[in-house]
């Protein structure tokens, strides 16, 4: 199998992330993964952590409300505001942490999402802009294991995308 792209680059004078993922799989099964509630359960968390959705709407002021949940049984809480939405092209969201009813916590950084899908033919590539608030709130990130914890995710995805196509 050939080597997918993956590409995390920091950028601490804009204070943003760029993380570029190429999949093989067609655009609109990836975009279907980023957007479909019983999808991303499958794969988004770095393992061996598992996801969970409380509440899922995917639309211009929606927002996915979701767990990571460690094997013991810990939940760490994340949710997702949808600002714009240009179906399989890209999206544009608000992420932070928060509890489980959707509190965001102050205490932690939140971050301007710009997802964009980009046809390759046979494959796809999503091209990711997380940008920050502050260099502090960046690198908190860093320091939190985000390029760690992406790339497991996105090999998660990968698995998930050869189950789907089968």
């Amino acid at each position: 199998m050939n080597k997918l792209q993956f590409d995390f680059l920091v950028n601490k004078k804009d204070n943003t992330l760029t993380i570029v993922r190429e999949f093989n799989a067609e655009r609109e099964l990836v975009w279907d993964c980023y957007t479909k509630s019983e999808l991303l359960e499958k794969w988004f968390a770095p393992k061996p952590l598992t996801a969970k959705t409380k509440t899922m709407d995917f639309k211009e002021g929606g927002y996915w409300l979701y767990a990571m949940i460690e094997p013991n049984g810990t939940e760490h809480w994340g949710r997702t505001d949808f600002t714009e939405i240009k179906p399989i092209d890209y999206y544009r969201s608000l992420d932070g942490f928060c509890d489980k009813n959707g509190n965001l916590n102050s205490g932690l950084p939140r971050a301007k999402w710009h997802v964009s899908f980009l046809d390759l033919n046979e494959k796809s590539k999503v091209e990711t802009i997380v940008t920050y608030n502050s260099l502090k709130d960046l690198e908190t990130i860093i320091e939190m294991g985000m390029e760690d914890g992406l790339k497991s995710t996105l090999e998660r995805l990968d698995e998930l995308l050869i189950n789907v196509r089968k």
